[in-house]
């Protein structure tokens, strides 16, 4: 994990945090998937964005979490800015981990 602290005139140091993490479950980021994930990166204050080869997507959105086609054995570019973004990071890793709670 990367973790930077950068000073602007907004916040006097935000923090940006960022994982390379790999799609475990054996249906990618599919509707269910993409759902779970935006409803977890809504909780948070911390703007979220993925990266998936040369696309990224606002982790808010479910859509445009399904527009990167993340299939099983993709590897995601995650990256949170702001006060809670460690905490972010963290459960966004536990959930891809856990295979977005589906089993397989």
């Amino acid at each position: 994990m990367t973790i930077k602290k950068i000073n602007n005139a907004v916040n006097n140091s935000p923090i940006i945090v960022s994982k390379e993490l790999t799609i475990i479950n054996k249906l990618g980021l599919h509707a269910r998937a993409a759902s779970k994930l935006a409803q977890l990166c809504q909780q948070f204050t911390a703007t979220i964005h993925l990266q998936l080869e040369e696309k990224e997507a606002d982790a808010n959105s479910i859509m445009a979490i399904m527009l990167l086609a993340g299939g099983q054995g993709k590897t995601v570019k995650v990256t949170a800015q702001g006060v809670d973004a460690p905490q972010a990071l963290q459960a966004i890793s536990q959930l891809i981990s856990d295979k977005f709670d589906e089993g397989q």
